[in-house]
């Protein structure tokens, strides 16, 4: 009885180290970005239509923030007018987290909650082969930049993948998730952003 008593006690405690451990990994970095405003997004679609942070936001256009040829400048939170939450994914075609995510994040993406609501950016791959076959395999439905040099993954903060930035409707950084997400963490992430 004592035997199986210590032997249950030590499975509680590795776990409770291991859930510890997880949770400090997840919530790395998060204090540095948070309320921050979103660095501009890549100006390179790599399938379906190039996004600005002011187009994924749903906010109006307008000179604040939005220069020539309506990419978002870097630094600016557009404009004013209207808006709400979205999401920008980071990932790459060799990420096995990122792959493991996958289905998941199309759900999302074809929800009523997600629609229009995420883009993707393909990070730090210069040969598109890989990537297209990645969307192509996953049939990701939603806007996806590329990000050959990982110069909007740098300035995001990107520190493991997948990573997505969870961005209010003021175009500030309200959370960071690492990791592969669900349909409903992706949901409750937004949700928590809109408040």
């Amino acid at each position: 009885m004592a035997v199986r008593r210590r032997r249950a006690l030590l499975v509680w405690a590795a776990v409770a180290v291991v859930a510890g451990a997880l949770l400090v990994v997840g919530l790395a970095g998060h204090g540095t970005a948070l309320g921050r405003p979103a660095p501009a997004l890549p100006r390179v679609a790599l399938v379906g239509p190039a996004v600005t942070l002011d187009t994924l936001l749903g906010r109006r256009g307008g000179p604040s923030g939005v220069a020539k040829h309506g990419h978002q400048r870097p630094g600016t939170s557009g404009s004013a007018g209207g808006g709400h939450a979205a999401l920008v994914l980071f990932w790459a075609s060799w990420c096995e987290p990122c792959q493991h995510e996958a289905p998941a994040v199309e759900r999302f993406a074809q929800s009523a909650v997600g629609r229009g609501r995420i883009v993707g950016v393909d990070y730090g791959e210069s040969d598109g082969t890989g990537p297209r076959g990645f969307l192509r395999s996953y049939r990701w439905s939603f806007p996806n930049l590329s990000d050959p040099d990982a110069q909007a993954g740098e300035a995001y903060g990107v520190t493991n993948l997948p990573n997505i930035f969870v961005i209010d409707a003021r175009g500030r950084i309200a959370a960071v998730l690492r990791g592969p997400q669900t349909e409903q963490s992706l949901t409750r992430a937004l949700a928590a952003a809109r408040s």
